[in-house]
Formats: C-alpha cells, sequence, structure tokens
C-alpha cells in the first residue's frame, strides 16, 4: 500500500484521480486579511511541475542535507545545511499538494553551490544521540513560498535527495490545520545508525535522545509522500480553506489552534509531547474538530528540548529506559502514554487504543446510513480493499472513553495469533467539537489521489470529503451527534 506514492516520487510521475466529487475552482491559499505581500506566489498561480520527482535516489553518505528548523512562517529565513562528494549541487523548492493532479510545483531554485564533505557526525554516548554541526550551505529565504507541505531537491552528479519542509500558515482562525508529524519521522530516522527503535546492534543501544541536525535517511521522504501527500492533494482538491503546520508548531504555540475550525493529523503521528496532548485537547474542548486519519496516534510520550541550533531540536523518549524525571517530573516522564507513573491511554483523546502489528487487510462497513457515507456506493458489509494496515487501533472497554462514541466501520484482524477488530470511530463532545478516528494507518491509501480505485476509492474519497467539508463549516458534533452504539460491538 505505501509503495503508490513512493514510485510516483521516483519516477517523477503524477495521478489524475477520476473517483469521487468533481473539484471546485481552486482557492488560494491566503488567509482572510492577509495582504499579498506576505506570500505573493499564491498557491492558485503555481503550477505542476512534470520533473518534481526523483529520477535517480542519491544513497546515505553521497548526498545529505537538513534544515535547521522542521518549518517557518512565510518571510523567515532558514538554514539548509548540505554535505556531498559532488562538486556542486542545486536546491529546488516544491510545494507538495493539488495542482490539477497530485504533486509538486516548484516555488524557488538555487544556483549552483559548491559541494562539500562535511565533518562525520557524532555520537553522544550517554542518549546514543547521532548528531552534525555541519555549517549552513545555504539561506533559504521563504518570502515568496506560500504556506503548505514542501519537499526540497538536493540536484547533483551522484544524485538526488528530497528534504521534508513545512511552510507554517500564519493564520489558522476558521481554518482545517494539516498537521505533518515531524517528531515521528524523526523518531524513525536511522541516519547513522540509531533512532529510537534500534541502534547499531538492537533495542538495548537505541536513542533516548535524537537530534533533527542529521538528515533524514532516504525512506523518511518516503513516508510523507506516501502517507501525507494524499490527504493534502485531497483537501486543496476539494477546496477546503486550509493552514499547514507541524506537531513541533503544535507544540511550540499554546494559541496555534485557538479559532480554528479542525485541526487534522495526517497519518501516524506516534510522539506527542504534554503541550501537544494538551494544546489539542484544550482545543476539543473550546469547539475545534479533531481527526486521526492514521493509527497509533498519541502512543509515546516525547520531550521536546533545546539543541545547538535552536529550540525543540532534541527529542527525547526514554520508552522502558529509567527517565531523570522519574519521581520528582512524573506527569512529563517519557514512558507510552497509557503506562505509569500517570497513565494517560490515548483513548480518551482519540478513542482508540493502538492494539496491534502487522496487518493487511480489509475495512469492512457496518452502518452504510451513517453522515459520513452519504454519496458514496457503501453497503452494510462492504469490504474496502487492504485498507486495515499495517497497523490499526481498536475501541477498549477496560480503557477511558468518550461517553458519547459511534463506531463505524468494524473491521476484523489477525494479528499475532490473535483475532481481534479494528475500528473507525466518530464521537462528539458537548463543545459541538466532532473527533474522527480512521483506526488504520492505510486509511487514506483509499484515496484515488493514493492511487486507489474502484469502489473501495469512491467510498473513502466520500468519507474524507464529507469529514472535511463538515469540519470546515464549525463544530461537526452539532449537526453530526454522534449515536452511541459501542454496546453493540462489545459487552
Amino acid at each position: 500500500m505505501l509503495l503508490v506514492a513512493a514510485a510516483l516520487a521516483q519516477a517523477g510521475c503524477t495521478t489524475s484521480p477520476s473517483t469521487g466529487p468533481a473539484p471546485p475552482t481552486r482557492p488560494t491559499d491566503r488567509p482572510p486579511g492577509t495582504a499579498s505581500a506576505t506570500h505573493p506566489t499564491s498557491r492558485a498561480r503555481l503550477v505542476l511541475d512534470p520533473r518534481w520527482g526523483l529520477t535517480r535516489q542519491a544513497p546515505d553518505g553521497a548526498l545529505d542535507g537538513w534544515t535547521d528548523r522542521a518549518g517557518v512562517l512565510p518571510g523567515q529565513p532558514v538554514g539548509l545545511h548540505v554535505s556531498t562528494s559532488a562538486p556542486t549541487w542545486t536546491a529546488t523548492a516544491y510545494r507538495m499538494g493539488w495542482y490539477g493532479a497530485v504533486g509538486g510545483a516548484k516555488v524557488w531554485q538555487s544556483a549552483p553551490v559548491k559541494g562539500t564533505v562535511q565533518a562525520p557526525a557524532t555520537l553522544v554516548a550517554a542518549t546514543r544521540t547521532v548528531q552534525t554541526s555541519w555549517p549552513t550551505s545555504l539561506q533559504l529565504q521563504t518570502r515568496t513560498w506560500p504556506p503548505g507541505a514542501y519537499l526540497i531537491r538536493l540536484d547533483s552528479k551522484v544524485g538526488q535527495r528530497f528534504i521534508p519542509f513545512t511552510v507554517r500558515s500564519p493564520v489558522t482562525r476558521g481554518r482545517v490545520v494539516l498537521v505533518n508529524e515531524v517528531t515521528t519521522w524523526q523518531a524513525y530516522n536511522d541516519w547513522g545508525g540509531y533512532n529510537l527503535y534500534h541502534g547499531r546492534r538492537d533495542y538495548s543501544d537505541r536513542s533516548v535522545v535524537v537530534s533533527f541536525d542529521r538528515p533524514y535517511s532516504v525512506k523518511r521522504s518516503d513516508e510523507m509522500l506516501a502517507d501525507d501527500l494524499p490527504t493534502i492533494a485531497r483537501a486543496e482538491r476539494i477546496g477546503i480553506p486550509a493552514a499547514y503546520a507541524t506537531d513541533v508548531d503544535v507544540h511550540a504555540d499554546p494559541h496555534l489552534l485557538d479559532g480554528a475550525a479542525a485541526v487534522v493529523f495526517l497519518s501516524h503521528d506516534e510522539y506527542w509531547s504534554l503541550a501537544m496532548r494538551q494544546s489539542v485537547t484544550r482545543a476539543r474542548d473550546a469547539g475545534v474538530n479533531v481527526a486521526f486519519l492514521g493509527a497509533n496516534n498519541v502512543f509515546r510520550h516525547i520531550r521536546l528540548e533545546a539543541g545547538p541550533t535552536g529550540p525543540d531540536r532534541l527529542e527525547v523518549n526514554f520508552k522502558g529506559s529509567p527517565d531523570p524525571l522519574l519521581g520528582h517530573a512524573d506527569a512529563d516522564v517519557t514512558v507510552d502514554w497509557r503506562e505509569p507513573p500517570v497513565p494517560r491511554p490515548e483513548s480518551d483523546l482519540t478513542g482508540v487504543l493502538y492494539a496491534c502489528n502487522p496487518v493487511e487487510t480489509d475495512m469492512v462497513v457496518t452502518d452504510p446510513s451513517n453522515w459520513l457515507y452519504a454519496g458514496t456506493p457503501a453497503r452494510t458489509g462492504l469490504h474496502l480493499t487492504h485498507i486495515v494496515g499495517y497497523e490499526y487501533d481498536r475501541v477498549n472497554l477496560k480503557a477511558p472513553r468518550p461517553a458519547r462514541m459511534e463506531i463505524l466501520p468494524h473491521s476484523p484482524v489477525r494479528c499475532e495469533g490473535r483475532s481481534s477488530f479494528s475500528d473507525s470511530v466518530w464521537y462528539t463532545v458537548p463543545s459541538g467539537a466532532g473527533v474522527f478516528a480512521s483506526g488504520s494507518i492505510w486509511f487514506t491509501q483509499g484515496l484515488p489521489e493514493a492511487g486507489a480505485k474502484g469502489v473501495t476509492a469512491g467510498v473513502v474519497a466520500g468519507m474524507v470529503d464529507n469529514l472535511l467539508r463538515a469540519f470546515a463549516a464549525g463544530p461537526a458534533g452539532r449537526a453530526h451527534p454522534a449515536v452511541p452504539n459501542v454496546g453493540a460491538f462489545y459487552h
């Protein structure tokens, strides 16, 4: 399932979806009241560059780069740090989204820059943290870059590489905020041989702190392409008033979601700080809709700390190792959220609990009369092919959950020799906000923008369209109150 968009990137091709509602006229991405000088190159004037993809991926070590910010507001500079054995290289910024097809629009390109092989990475032994101290190779000026999800492509004689980057929207009020999950990308990033899962040997010598001051390994940019780009493109295709941010922005700015219509976590947003969770919970309780379009969300508790290049450049997650905060700041100890010393299962926010992996099976429609299926070919018992995987969530009666919650697809799965179910849920709260959790990382692989076809694409596209349009209109729980039905599935 994850190969679709990655293959598009490698080939530099795009899809032209035909399933789902016809797209309306594409609006600009300029928040109301924001002068055009903030980002004069509006999204409406951008066009698809059919050559945006990679034709020859450079291996790790031949052409590497990282930005010293995960994202910035338009007009804020960002440093690009590059190491390569090639004599020269160039950088091109592509804004990823919908331009009559899924793909990238070229916003900026550099002149050739002299290549330099930078100093090797260092390993901080105490935390097994891989980091580099490369000087700034090129300062990127973003004044004319419209907000959105970007890939910065490095080109050289030794190949090409992508660096994911976000230009944050200056205004989120009244908008659907699409969040790139950079903390999860970094947790799995094993450039230099270490991440939060393994080291040179195995889990026992994994990092407990990872640094943003290092390149992403080759496969991490594929994650943005495969998991996030289809939803971003769909939202732009149907004309949703979107805003863009990273989860680091949600952590750093407690007012980011004030007055937003909704916040959408695009796929696999596993690693959350206390500030992130507090911000999203507070927003929900103030009437901001929330969607978790993947699974395994809000599972790992992290802290973000300052690094050599600025704030929030180190991601701390001790997992099973003793956290130095244990015993004197227990609320911020970096175990899984559901674990002691202060257990707070993710289900009180998402409605579901992470269950198991890996799986690959169908999502099964239970009640096609639900408003999310309106205008789709959904029917009772319909199988949406290969949409549940590779990780899934489910309702668990032993865990806390919202009082007014409705199970939608209820899909049989078998994982690690046990039979279970993957659940998609919709719940509503007194503020009027509605919360949707898909229960599957692969849910949005059912979008036509991800290459899906037929009835699966028709149902998933319709569900996403109905959800985003209802979210854009305001607190969706008022128009679509959940009909509690957990007892019909679990006893």
